[in-house]
């Protein structure tokens, strides 16, 4: 008994010999085994409460389990000394620098008579296994897409410089067809991020039930300021494509085993078929990665009559949710404080935005993405601007403005030759002629303020006559016209306007005086 285990059917064919009452060399001869082995057998028979007729009607297993009832190392005193201590082992494995070959050493130092190494290391491996079985997932199709960044790097050269720049490498997986999206970005930083889980769903035509993406505080290499917080940024792209997130549990691979084997894969359809090729930016990169992975799809699977690409079109993309009509952009959050000069100061552009004056002092939150500002007080919108990247400057609403401001914005020559033409058509021209100065218009605002509150204080008729007046003196002033009312000169008949000297003859020129005697 101490060879190979013979057939059970072979054993029962030996039983039914038996009970046939054939004798042992006979049942040895026939079966092809020897006499020995046909006593061994039988003598086990023996010891067992079954009968023969009951042996014969066991499954071939069961009966198996009569005549060889397992390794004996299971019921030995050293296993049951190790069982006792495999808590021990498990927490110590676990800690930095503990090896097995370590805990096998402090094993055999208190406990001389135990197992050797590798049967020491072999009950603790099956023990470790057995207190942690994996479970078969089984995935709808379009249910969801695992996401995850590969460990190594691609890069290209810089043809600039000649530095090589290392890049990330995106790789998303649907668990149900096993299609997968491999797309190379600069970083992990969240922009990135989900740039490229867009470019995925784009490639997809359509989107899943549930993002499955890596724990997501590991996709930042480092914090920013700036940057929002990625679960806020995770669950704003999420509702924009109207889909659901579930991200993996920290240090839990087995939650996305199957984006864990296709990193693998690409590793050897794409990493390794790239090593011999040069790149000079992340586009042509991409365009060669994305050429090998089509090229991966579309390889058939192992153990099954179709490739990835097939399973997919066929089963998987007809059951994805139809993509939104815009593009997602990456929002960001802010609550600032409202300026005196009713601007908040966006800190990342250096820009200011113009909010409702009413609103001085109070901190209003501001939500802004690539190409647009979003301002908000106390649940409503208050504010919309296009994002402007100017340093230093002003994106003003006239509207945000009190009236006193508004009319400081809408000072120029033709708002006042306007409102002056509504008022008087001599004021109108008045105006004209102080415009038409030599000037710089700025120069010349507070003088038409002036003589458009003059024009409501004063008789409109007295009004018009000073401007005549004006303009026939040409002093296009206000305080001219302002001495014209005030000393009541619009009362007079006429008021003629100075008249130059007539020329004649009698001028001493400037000979006269250069003389240094005169002479008369």
């Amino acid at each position: 008994m101490a060879g190979k285990p013979k057939p059970m059917s072979q054993i029962k064919q030996l039983l039914q010999l038996h009970e046939q009452g054939k004798n042992k060399k006979f049942i040895a001869r026939s079966l092809g085994i020897s006499k020995n082995t046909v006593k061994a057998y039988l003598a086990k028979v023996a010891s067992t409460p079954l009968d023969i007729q009951s042996l014969l009607t066991l499954d071939d297993p069961i009966l198996e389990g009569k005549f060889h009832a397992g390794n004996p190392a299971y019921k030995d005193e050293r296993f049951e000394h190790f069982k006792a201590n495999l808590d021990y082992f498990s927490k110590e494995l676990g800690r930095v620098g503990v090896t097995k070959q370590l805990l096998w050493e402090e094993y055999r130092s208190d406990y001389p008579g135990g197992y050797g190494h590798s049967q020491f290391c072999h009950h603790l491996l099956q023990q470790l296994i057995a207190r942690k079985p994996s479970m078969v997932l089984q995935h709808r199709a379009g249910e969801k897409l695992f996401i995850d960044f590969a460990g190594k790097k691609l890069s290209y050269i810089n043809r600039d410089t000649g530095e090589v720049v290392p890049c990330q490498v995106f790789v998303a997986c649907l668990p149900y067809s096993d299609y997968s999206f491999v797309m190379v970005v600069k970083s992990q930083s969240v922009s990135d991020f989900l740039y490229a889980l867009g470019c995925c769903l784009e490639d997809l035509g359509g989107v899943p039930e549930v993002l499955v993406p890596d724990n997501l505080k590991s996709a930042i290499v480092k914090a920013s300021s700036y940057e929002p917080d990625v679960n806020r940024a995770m669950e704003d792209f999420a509702n924009h494509y109207k889909t659901t997130v579930i991200p993996a549990r920290a240090r839990k691979p087995k939650d996305k085993a199957l984006v864990e084997n296709q990193v693998k894969l690409i590793y050897t359809r794409i990493y390794a078929r790239l090593r011999g090729l040069t790149f000079f930016d992340l586009s042509s990169l991409n365009k060669a990665v994305k050429e090998k992975t089509r090229e991966h799809n579309q390889t058939r699977m192992q153990q099954k009559p179709y490739c990835r690409e097939e399973r997919f079109l066929a089963d998987e993309k007809p059951l994805l949710k139809p993509l939104p009509d815009k593009p997602f952009e990456l929002k960001y959050y802010r609550e600032l404080k409202v300026a005196k000069n009713n601007h908040i100061y966006l800190a990342q552009d250096k820009h200011y935005y113009s909010v409702p004056y009413s609103l001085i002092g109070l901190v209003v939150k501001v939500i802004y993405t690539r190409s647009m500002v979003h301002i908000y007080s106390k649940g409503q919108q208050i504010a919309v601007h296009i994002r402007d990247y100017k340093q230093g400057g002003y994106t003003t609403d006239k509207e945000h403005l009190c009236s006193q401001h508004q009319h400081y914005m809408d000072r120029s020559p033709d708002y006042y030759l306007n409102k002056s033409k509504l008022k008087s058509e001599l004021l109108y021209q008045l105006l004209e002629h102080l415009f038409a100065q030599n000037r710089h218009p700025e120069q010349l605002y507070r003088t038409c303020d002036g003589l458009l509150n003059l024009q409501r204080k004063t008789d409109q008729k007295d009004f018009d006559k000073a401007c005549q007046m004006a303009i026939e003196c040409q002093k296009y002033s206000y305080v001219f016209v302002l001495n014209i009312l005030k000393n009541k000169m619009t009362q007079e008949q006429e008021i003629k306007p100075l008249q130059p000297l007539p020329t004649h003859q009698n001028i001493r020129g400037k000979e006269y005086y250069a003389q240094s005697t005169i002479s008369f």
